[in-house]
């Protein structure tokens, strides 16, 4: 059975792209268009992977993914910030949060297929 992830992003583009990536893999992929999105879509069904945005309107990548650390079924579930911030500072945060990984936008989709193939197998 195909693996499943969450992709979070205010930007419709953006997730297509994503979403067209990793379809392309071979992956199940459910598009949320904010963080309060993704974390409904989350409480609804169990992923394998999310991939999230940081600066969205409302609740962001950082607050998404403290959230889902919160729900037993996402403590171990690896969690990817894909965004435009880069700095250490940023990084860091997102470590603590419990973000996995980071890929910064623009992304090449083969790069991201590879990490999350990585990631989830």
């Amino acid at each position: 059975m195909a693996k499943k992830i969450l992709a979070v992003d205010d930007s419709g583009s953006l997730r297509q792209m994503v979403s067209f990536s990793l379809k392309a893999a071979g992956y199940q992929v459910t598009e949320a268009v904010d963080g309060q999105d993704g974390l409904d879509k989350a409480n609804a069904q169990v992923f394998d992977l999310v991939l999230t945005d940081q600066n969205m309107p409302g609740m962001d990548g950082l607050s998404l993914i403290r959230s889902l650390r919160d729900i037993p079924n996402y403590q171990k579930v690896p969690i990817l910030m894909l965004t435009t911030e880069s700095s250490e500072e940023m990084k860091s945060r997102g470590r603590a949060a419990g973000a996995n990984g980071w890929l910064v936008k623009p992304f090449d989709p083969q790069r991201l297929t590879e990490v999350v193939r990585k990631v989830i197998g």
